[in-house]
């Protein structure tokens, strides 16, 4: 067999690319090493803007030529750091090579040994990863998530007077909305992506132990901590002082565990839905073109909910991996992490991926209320806890010498199907008041919903 050219090994970067390429701009390798790029430059600029080791401060002309470095960073950077990295097998000192290459060529050469200055990689990768991730999870995750939390809500306001029998544990119970049910999945995503939203991202830069030690032995007079924090802050990031060599990912520990609860509410949302259109109560509206199966003509199956369900899965899996490895470096570095964290990624576009199939399958379903009303008038044996109830009440009032309600209701419907007609000969039986009599009598499964319209409304 002939060997294949060389393709993609994942389908992120084949068959689903379109859906995830946004987060490519980032959490690429490329993406990585354009914010390392920034990060060596921006702390050149904090050097010299305050005139240590004899600099000056750089004009602003210099400075937009030099930020011009990562703001146009492209296709050439990107094989010049490979060709480099080959040489050095170290890719955050091709990363500084590129700088002072490029420091050169703006007649810079005079800073350039400020290039790198007293930091370790992982103050340049700490930075690095919190810039690209926050960059990530807010521009385009967040972003998609949103977009699916607006959509429910759209559904649930439509659809929040279509009353339906309720399945807990599968079995009739007691009709709730459909907006309502749906309006449940909107306020749950809500709380998480608020969370998420106010997530932490922190880097360090306090030289290869934590300790400012380099940077001290350079300039003793220098308030280091403070230079570096407000560097660091300068970035739009927040400053973790207190590490190792690494800056301990504690913040990306919580913010993955994070979004893994949201996919986990998202996981839910898909198998309810699939089971609502399994039950009739969702029709799927046919999308010209497309076939549902390869050898029965007639199947629209429900396919943005199952692959939505699949990917929410690898991504749970590989937010938990991260979130399970990351927290942990022996003594003071290990190079676990540095593998790991080039997963971020992957782990975000299996998520993104089912944010966008959610919002796909969530376009092409149609409430069959008439399904929903049939389910609900075969099922009046529901109405018996509101029976129960109201007996209660009037027990209670003083009002009726019933002594076990519940159980008088059990015998009546446990395992049985009531029709409306056995109800109403029940109920009028009944050692209850005449007002609470009416009431039962006028009550059937569709009108049973309480508060579930206002419930959509509640925040």
């Amino acid at each position: 067999m002939p060997t294949l050219a060389p393709q993609p090994l994942s389908p992120l970067d084949g068959r689903y690319r379109a859906a995830v390429a946004d987060l490519g701009d980032y959490l690429s390798e490329a993406g990585l090493n354009r914010a390392r790029v920034e990060v060596e430059v921006e702390w050149l600029i904090a050097l010299t803007d305050r005139s240590l080791f004899g600099t000056s401060p750089l004009s602003d002309a210099e400075k937009e030529r030099l930020r011009a470095v990562y703001r146009d960073f492209g296709q050439a950077e990107i094989a010049w750091l490979a060709e480099k990295e080959a040489v050095t097998r170290h890719d955050v000192k091709a990363v500084e090579y590129l700088v002072r290459d490029r420091l050169s060529a703006l007649g810079l050469d005079a800073i350039a040994e400020l290039t790198h200055f007293a930091a370790t990689s992982e103050d340049i990768n700490s930075a690095s990863y919190a810039l690209t991730v926050q960059r990530a999870v807010t521009l385009v995750w967040l972003p998609r998530l949103r977009t699916v939390i607006g959509t429910l809500r759209s559904i649930a306001e439509e659809h929040r007077d279509a009353a339906m029998l309720a399945r807990t544990h599968g079995q009739p119970a007691t009709p709730t909305t459909m907006g309502k049910e749906i309006a449940v999945f909107a306020h749950r995503l809500e709380r998480v992506a608020a969370q998420v939203e106010a997530s932490e991202y922190l880097a360090k830069f306090s030289g290869a132990t934590g300790t400012w030690s380099a940077h001290l032995a350079a300039e003793p007079d220098v308030d280091w901590p403070a230079l570096t924090r407000a560097f660091i802050e300068g970035l739009g990031i927040g400053f973790n002082p207190v590490t190792t060599q690494i800056e301990s990912h504690d913040w990306q520990v919580e913010l993955y565990d994070r979004i893994r609860h949201a996919g986990g509410i998202l996981h839910n949302l898909a198998t309810d839905v699939w089971t609502y259109i399994s039950l009739g109560y969702f029709s799927q509206i046919p999308v010209a073109g497309a076939t549902g199966s390869s050898t029965m003509p007639h199947k629209i199956n429900p396919i943005r909910f199952e692959n939505a369900e699949a990917n929410l899965e690898i991504s749970g899996a590989l937010l938990a991996s991260l979130a399970q490895t990351l927290v942990t470096s022996r003594l003071q570095r290990d190079l676990t992490d540095s593998t790991t964290q080039r997963n971020i990624g992957v782990a975000l576009g299996h998520s993104l991926l089912a944010l966008d199939n959610l919002q796909l399958g969530l376009g092409e379903i149609s409430l069959a209320q008439p399904v929903l009303d049939a389910d609900l008038d075969a099922n009046w044996e529901v109405l018996a806890e509101a029976i129960q109830t109201v007996v209660r009440a009037e027990i209670a009032a003083g009002r009726s010498s019933i002594t076990d309600p519940y159980a008088l209701l059990k015998d009546l419907t446990r395992g049985r199907r009531v029709g409306a007609p056995e109800l109403a000969e029940f109920v009028s039986g009944l050692d209850i008041g005449d007002g609470a009599k009416e009431r039962l009598l006028a009550l059937t499964p569709a009108g049973y919903v309480g508060l579930a319209s206002r419930v959509v409304d509640f925040r």
